[in-house]
């Protein structure tokens, strides 16, 4: 039987991401700005951008090039509809793995010194934040009995009650995943980048669009993804995961102006040593009490 809930949430995810996604980036730039006592771009500016992308025609180095990046994009938005819809967590982290892979796999094609550099950063980062979003996923489980999304917001409690670790790994590997610094080390959207932009430094017009859409459509599930952990059976449980979201989107921009990029060592010794005591101390209390 079609669940119709899950079906609107998966077209509403699907036409308004871009927009809502423009709209929060537009604001963490302002945020950002105002932090460096400067007036900041018009909180659109990110869709504007977006717009322009796609009215340009793609410099494509190579065949194989444009069809990564397109399968990229697709993943990455196929994992929101999967989170949206109320599917598997764990099918959800696969293709999200899935597109990033074929964006690194996009950046090596073009056999340019720069993008390879990139690549190779971006692999380390990816086995930073990895363990710890399947270790996410998995304290679900043990809180919920289901990876189902659809389950897990049917709960009687919020799961931030039997996983505050987790919440802090998971924190912690969205300043990865989302590029900000100390972790910036693949590419950046700030112009301090000494990369020149790095893993995307041989994408342009149209196909840069495709991997500009696809991270404003990764923005949103992760942060919905932060928003999880505060949801239950109670409506009024929307507004806590707003709140949280607002303050991890918050907390991001201000470590993102305080803190220098960090050496790839760092980044994974840091990821790795959140992901033990935060998520593994949580996972064993949660495997031994509950």
């Amino acid at each position: 039987m079609i669940d119709i809930r899950a079906v609107i949430s998966i077209i509403i995810y699907i036409l308004f991401t871009p927009m809502i996604s423009s709209l929060i980036s537009g604001i963490d730039r302002k945020v950002t700005a105002r932090m460096q006592g400067r007036k900041g771009p018009k909180i659109m500016q990110p869709w504007y951008d977006l717009l322009k992308l796609f009215s340009k025609e793609a410099a494509v180095v190579n065949r194989i090039q444009k069809i990564l990046i397109i399968a990229h994009f697709v993943f990455a938005l196929g994992s929101g509809v999967i989170l949206f819809g109320g599917g598997d967590l764990l099918l959800m982290l696969f293709s999200l793995t899935m597109a990033e892979v074929f964006l690194i796999l996009a950046s090596y094609s073009v056999n340019a010194a720069y993008s390879e550099i990139g690549a190779q950063r971006e692999l380390l980062q990816m086995m930073s934040y990895e363990p710890m979003m399947l270790l996410c996923a998995v304290g679900f489980y043990l809180t919920t009995g289901s990876f189902y999304v659809s389950d897990i917001i049917r709960t009687s409690f919020a799961p931030i009650v039997t996983m505050p670790g987790f919440f802090i790994g998971f924190w912690f590997i969205l300043i990865i995943k989302f590029r900000k610094s100390p972790f910036d080390l693949s590419t950046s959207h700030h112009a301090h980048q000494e990369l020149i932009k790095g893993l995307t430094g041989d994408l342009s017009g149209r196909l840069y669009g495709f991997y500009e859409l696809a991270e404003l459509y990764e923005k949103v599930m992760m942060l919905a993804m932060v928003g999880l952990f505060f949801l239950y059976d109670n409506p009024v449980s929307i507004i806590y995961a707003v709140i949280a979201v607002g303050a991890v989107m918050f907390s991001m921009s201000l470590i993102d102006n305080i803190f220098p990029r960090v050496k790839w060592e760092l980044l994974l010794k840091y990821s790795y040593i959140v992901t033990l005591f935060a998520g593994g101390a949580n996972l064993l209390i949660l495997s031994l009490f509950l």
